[in-house]
């Protein structure tokens, strides 16, 4: 009777609560995709499965029913964790809860945004920031703290253990929250890749808390993190239903946004951005493979996702016929470390794959069904994971006190 009354008491608990509605969005958002993808369709808001022999066409941007689905989960549960406060009521968390969802909110408008007007990356680029805004202010009013500690093999550098970086603080928070909302954008183009990483990354992050809620100093910090991360891990198992392999429906800029804006609002309200980017490591090999053509020193096609070809996924390539000295140079590089395929024609370098991660796997695995390079997209972020929690709990003491 006893263990009966736990298990009731656990489930009136936050994190109980939190669970429940994260079941229910888990099943709304199955629900309501199915019900609105014929109006998606209607509208023109749609995309060519280009993966498939025959290219069909299903509904795109269901990253706003994502969304949508989170915040009603969120906003059924904003009264939750405050209703044990009677005597004093804790205003800054109150005010972290809102200023993270309405940078989510923000995020998940210009995401939609973009998809209805295919604004350009020169613009859009900017997006992050203008979300973060609301962020920032709230890291100000609640933290405030724009000091970090000096690694242990750099402190000889340095005349002091800490930095204080003041404003400098502050643009490392935006650019954090500009690599989280485009990180996971750039690693796509596969049914279920955008779904399947971003799942894998925030089930990471709960786990990390879980084992961090023994901390007295930093229990609030991680159920408050776990707050925004249980309904997200619902919509998203919701939303890979639909997405994996045969793909019913793409989540599109919408979601690929909002879901880098979920672990950026995580990292900074709970003070973990260093956690957050060990759980991103593929993501930022990602980033750092990416730049020669993110920063135009390589051909980037606009769409660098693998193609199809005799029914299986091939790696595709970029033209270095035109590629200037400094281009070629890091394409050398590469292809020295092993990252990279270069085809030459009687000794000049013709083309070599598109620099992403999705390309790389295909490089060294070789052509394979699409439902596999999701498959091993998932796996590479487990591995990440799982070298991050080495990191995260192994190494530590090797960087920090």
């Amino acid at each position: 009777m006893d263990q009966l009354v736990e298990i009731l008491q656990s489930f009136a608990s936050p994190i109980g609560i939190s669970c429940c509605l994260s079941l229910v969005a888990f099943y709304l958002v199955q629900y309501i995709i199915d019900q609105v993808s014929p109006h998606f369709i209607t509208k023109g808001l749609t995309g060519k499965d280009l993966l498939k022999e025959h290219q069909p066409v299903i509904p795109e941007s269901m990253g706003a029913i994502v969304g949508v689905c989170y915040f009603v989960a969120m906003f059924l549960f904003i009264p939750v964790p405050f209703m044990d406060h009677p005597d004093q009521f804790p205003h800054d968390k109150f005010a972290q809860l809102l200023g993270g969802m309405l940078a989510l909110f923000s995020m998940l408008f210009l995401g939609f945004a973009d998809d209805i007007l295919d604004i350009r990356w020169r613009i859009k680029l900017w997006f992050p920031y203008v979300a973060s805004v609301p962020l920032l202010m709230v890291y100000y009013v609640t933290y405030g703290k724009t000091d970090v500690l000096v690694p242990i093999p750099l402190r000889p550098l340095f005349p002091s253990t800490i930095i204080h970086l003041g404003p400098l603080y502050y643009l490392y928070i935006g650019t954090m929250v500009a690599f989280s909302t485009n990180a996971i954008n750039i690693m796509a183009g596969v049914n279920g890749v955008e779904g399947g990483q971003s799942l894998v990354i925030a089930l990471s992050l709960a786990i990390n808390n879980l084992i961090q809620l023994h901390d007295v100093s930093r229990h609030d910090a991680n159920m408050y993190s776990l707050f925004f991360l249980i309904p997200f891990i619902g919509v998203v198992c919701g939303y890979l239903l639909k997405n994996w392999y045969p793909a019913q429906c793409f989540g599109g800029d919408t979601f690929t946004y909002f879901a880098g804006m979920i672990f950026a609002v995580v990292g900074v309200l709970n003070n973990m951005s260093k956690t957050v980017m060990l759980f991103m490591l593929p993501q930022l090999f990602n980033f750092m493979y990416s730049c020669p053509q993110l920063f135009h020193f390589v051909e980037c096609p606009r769409h660098r996702m693998p193609r199809l070809q005799d029914g299986k996924i091939h790696y595709t390539t970029c033209s270095l016929v035109n590629t200037k000295p400094v281009g070629k140079a890091m394409v050398r590089f590469l292809e020295l470390l092993g990252l990279c395929k270069i085809e030459r024609k009687e000794g000049k370098m013709i083309e070599c794959n598109n620099l992403t991660l999705i390309n790389l796997i295909l490089v060294y695995m070789g052509p394979m069904p699409e439902r596999n390079v999701a498959l091993s997209v998932v796996v590479v972020q487990i591995c990440g994971s799982v070298i991050g929690f080495l990191i995260r709990y192994g190494l530590v003491h090797i960087v920090y006190n």
